[in-house]
């Protein structure tokens, strides 16, 4: 015999809507409207098969929506850990600034060794545009790490253009190729690179140095002023 919690878990919602229904027109309980209502699903089998098969049903549910959730744990956490840089890797960050565009050039870029050690890029690279500049910075980045001996570099820099075109073999921006074979070639002097796109904030101290050499530029130029 079923009791009336139990009908009450396994029952639909538009069932028990049906069974407040029926219980105001009959002027029966609620718990033996639902109990009709429900042993008319169940037709020719026991009540109890009913219960059982919607217990079950409940059941396989429950475990699909928690494996769904545990993958996405599992995903987020994947994606979170793919975030945080390899200890065991040297990074880098580049930056190329124009004022205007096209206009004075200042190159930045800071490289860090596994042990913490900072290396810092900054000067003035003469006229040019922004994404000139932007190469020259990832340029001096990949020189100033095959200088200090780097295996594993994981570089980033808030350059679409330049982190999208630096490996293409052909069909990338004709007026960078020049660039993009040296950025090429030096790469391929490194063990492991990789390139990764950032948002402008989290390249703030590559776009400083950029900043600093054109202002540096700037009162080289009018000392005067400086």
């Amino acid at each position: 015999m079923c009791t009336a919690a139990e009908l009450s878990e396994i029952a639909y919602k538009k069932e028990k809507s049906a069974s407040l229904r029926l219980a105001k027109r009959l002027g029966i309980s609620e718990e033996a409207a639902l109990s009709e209502i429900l042993s008319k699903v169940a037709g020719s089998s026991p009540l109890n098969e009913l219960l059982t098969r919607r217990l079950q049903e409940k059941a396989h549910i429950a475990t699909k929506l928690a494996a769904h959730k545990q993958a996405k744990l599992t995903a987020h956490a994947q994606k979170q850990a793919s975030r945080q840089p390899d200890a065991s890797a040297w990074l880098a960050w580049f930056d190329g600034s124009c004022h205007p565009n096209p206009g004075k050039m200042g190159i930045g870029g800071l490289l860090k060794s596994p042990q913490g050690t900072e290396t810092e890029i900054s000067f003035h690279a003469g006229i040019g545009d922004s994404s000139e500049a932007e190469y020259i910075a990832l340029i001096s980045v990949l020189e100033t790490a095959i200088q200090a001996g780097a295996d594993k570099l994981m570089i980033y820099g808030d350059s679409q253009v330049v982190i999208n075109d630096v490996p293409s073999q052909s069909g990338g921006a004709t007026i960078l190729s020049a660039q993009r074979l040296k950025a090429q070639c030096l790469i391929a002097r490194l063990p492991q690179v990789s390139l990764n796109w950032i948002p402008r904030h989290r390249n703030a101290q590559a776009d400083a140095l950029s900043q600093q050499a054109i202002r540096n530029s700037a009162a080289a130029a009018n000392p005067q002023q400086a």
